[in-house]
C-alpha cells in the first residue's frame, strides 16, 4: 500500500495530506518491556497529542493487560497496533493520518494482524476516515473507547477469558518507563466553554468531574508505582466540580479536591495546569499558599492581552482580571512561578491589539510562555471571522513575542542565582564530562520547561531529589551544584 496517497482529508484541511507533512504533533511512544502474559496478543500503543491523551492510552493499556494482552511499546513487534489519535489543530490531525497509513502498510507488509484508531480525530471524523482508509479494522471515538476490549475479543484479536483479572489487582494505568517519577492525573473530561477557536467541545463533550475518591486512588496507585510528581490537568482545572453543583450544592470544588489528594497521598510535588484565570478564587489562592506540596507553580492560559480579541474568542476573562488574578498569586505566594499559552494572529488581530498583548506579557512577566500562531479548525465559530491574519504577519508577530518572551524568561532565570532549592532528578548523565545529572526545579515543568543541569560526583538516580544551589542561569535552563540528596527515590 503507497502510504503517500492523496487522502482528500474530508472537513480536516483544505488540502490533501502529502510527504510534506509538518510535525508539529508530537509522537509519543510509551516505552516500557513486555508486560503480560507469554502467550497473550501482543499490542502495541501510538499516542499523539496532550497529556489528556497520555493519561487515556495508559489507562487503555492496562485495561488490555487485565484482559490477556502483552502489551509493548514495540510497534515493530506488534501483533496490533493502536493509534490514539489528536484532532486539536490541523498539523496534528495530519499526524494522526500518517500515523494510521504507517500502521496500515506494516499491516499490508504481513507483520500486523490489525489497526485499531481511537480518541479525538476519529470521535469527530470517524465516519470519514472509515470511507478513506478501509485498511483500519477498528474505529473507537472517546466515548467508545470503553468498548475497545469488548471489540477486540469480538474480532478475535483477544482471547475469550471468562475470568480476566480481577480489577483490584490490575493496574489502573500503565505507566512508560522513561521519566516513571513523573505523571498526569486528569480530574475532569470534556470542558462547558465555548471559545470561538476550539474544537474540544465537540471532541470531548461537556465538562465532567471525576469522583474525588476515584482521583485519589489513582494518585495513590501512581505513587506506588514509583511517581514522585503528579501533574494536575483538564480542559480547566478550575472549574472542577461546577458540573457536580448543579445537582448538589454541597458538591466539592477544586480546594476540596486537592484537600483530598493532600490527605490521602503522600505524593510530594503536586502541579496545577490549565487555570483559568476567572476561576482562580481566593480560596484557593489561599490554599496554593499555605500548602507546600502544591508547587508554588500555576499553569494560567490567558491566549491574548486585548480585550478586542478576547471578546471575539469568547474567553470567560478579560484584561482586568488577568492582571487582578496575577496579583492575587504574586502577593500570596513568594517564588511564584506562572506559566500562560497565548495565540498570535486571531483573526481581526490588529497591530494594536498585539501590542497591547506584549505589553501585559511585560506587565506580569511570565516566567513561562508558550505561544502558537492561529490555526483554522472547521467547525469553529472562529471560521467564519473576518479579516484573517496573512501567514508572514503571523510568524513574525510570533517571532517578535518570543524574543520578548526569552529576555523576560532569562531576567527572571537570573534572580535564581545564589539561591538553594530543591531539584527533581530526570536524568543521570555518568559519561557527560561537565554535568553529573539533569533535573527540574518546582519552577519547571517536564516536557514544557526548561530544565536544570547539575554538577556534582556521584549517582543521582531519576526521582530523586537533591538540594542545590543555582549557579547559572539561560534563557530558559539553570545550572546548579548538588549541596545534597534530601530523600530517595521510590522507583523500582
Amino acid at each position: 500500500m503507497n502510504r503517500r496517497r492523496d487522502l482528500p482529508v474530508f472537513p480536516l484541511s483544505r488540502t490533501p495530506v502529502r510527504s510534506s507533512i509538518s510535525n508539529h504533533a508530537e509522537i509519543v511512544y510509551h516505552e516500557f518491556d513486555d508486560v503480560g502474559e507469554e502467550d497473550g496478543p501482543r499490542i502495541a500503543l501510538v499516542t499523539l497529542g496532550c497529556d489528556k491523551n497520555t493519561v487515556d492510552s495508559e489507562r487503555t493499556m492496562a485495561a488490555l493487560l487485565g484482559h490477556g494482552a502483552r502489551v509493548s511499546s514495540d510497534v515493530q513487534d506488534a501483533e496490533v497496533i493502536i493509534v490514539n489519535t489528536c484532532g486539536f489543530i490541523r498539523s496534528a490531525k495530519e499526524q494522526s493520518i500518517e500515523t494510521i497509513l504507517d500502521a496500515c502498510a506494516m499491516k499490508g507488509e504481513g507483520g500486523v494482524r490489525a489497526v485499531v484508531a481511537v480518541g479525538c480525530l476519529v470521535q469527530r471524523h470517524g465516519d470519514e476516515l472509515a470511507k478513506e482508509i478501509p485498511e483500519v479494522d477498528l474505529f473507537l471515538g472517546l466515548t467508545e473507547l470503553p468498548k475497545l476490549v469488548t471489540e477486540l475479543r469480538g474480532l478475535g484479536f483477544l482471547p475469550d477469558k471468562s475470568t480476566p483479572v480481577p480489577l483490584m489487582e490490575r493496574p489502573l494505568r500503565l505507566l512508560s518507563s522513561e521519566l516513571r517519577h513523573t505523571s498526569y492525573l486528569k480530574v475532569s473530561e470534556g470542558c462547558d466553554h465555548t471559545c470561538a477557536f476550539c474544537a474540544i467541545p465537540m471532541m470531548r463533550g461537556l465538562h465532567r468531574s471525576q469522583p474525588i475518591n476515584h482521583l485519589v486512588r489513582e494518585a495513590s496507585g501512581l505513587h506506588a508505582a514509583g511517581v514522585q510528581e503528579i501533574n494536575i490537568v483538564s480542559q480547566d482545572t478550575t472549574w472542577y466540580g461546577r458540573d457536580l453543583r448543579r445537582h448538589d450544592s454541597e458538591a466539592p470544588l477544586l480546594p476540596d479536591l486537592l484537600r483530598a489528594l493532600l490527605e490521602g497521598t503522600a505524593i510530594p510535588w503536586y502541579r496545577l495546569f490549565y487555570m483559568y484565570p476567572s476561576g482562580i478564587t481566593r480560596e484557593l489562592v489561599d490554599l496554593l499558599a499555605s500548602e507546600s506540596r502544591i508547587l508554588p507553580y500555576l499553569d494560567m492560559p490567558i491566549q491574548h492581552g486585548s480585550d478586542r480579541i478576547l471578546t471575539l474568542m469568547r474567553r470567560p476573562e478579560r484584561r482586568e482580571t488577568i492582571i487582578e488574578r496575577a496579583g492575587w498569586l504574586r502577593e500570596a505566594i513568594p517564588g511564584l512561578t506562572l506559566r500562560t499559552t497565548v495565540i498570535v494572529g486571531f483573526p481581526g488581530e490588529s497591530e494594536d491589539d498585539f501590542s497591547q498583548m506584549l505589553e501585559l506579557l511585560e506587565e506580569i512577566q511570565f516566567e513561562r510562555v508558550g505561544a502558537f500562531t492561529y490555526s483554522v479548525e472547521e467547525g469553529t465559530r472562529a471560521e467564519r471571522l473576518p479579516d484573517h491574519v496573512p501567514r508572514d504577519v503571523m510568524d513574525d508577530r510570533l517571532e517578535e513575542l518570543m524574543e520578548l518572551q526569552r529576555a523576560i524568561s532569562f531576567e527572571r532565570n537570573s534572580m535564581y542565582v545564589g539561591r538553594e532549592t530543591d531539584v527533581l532528578v530526570d536524568q543521570s548523565l555518568n559519561d557527560d564530562p561537565e554535568y553529573g545529572a539533569v533535573g527540574r526545579t518546582d519552577g519547571q515543568a517536564v516536557d514544557v520547561d526548561g530544565v536544570t543541569h547539575l554538577i556534582g560526583s556521584g549517582v543521582w538516580k531519576p526521582g530523586e531529589f537533591v538540594r542545590a544551589r543555582v549557579v547559572g542561569a539561560h534563557d530558559y535552563d539553570l545550572v546548579a551544584e548538588i549541596v545534597e540528596t534530601t530523600h530517595q527515590s521510590t522507583s523500582s
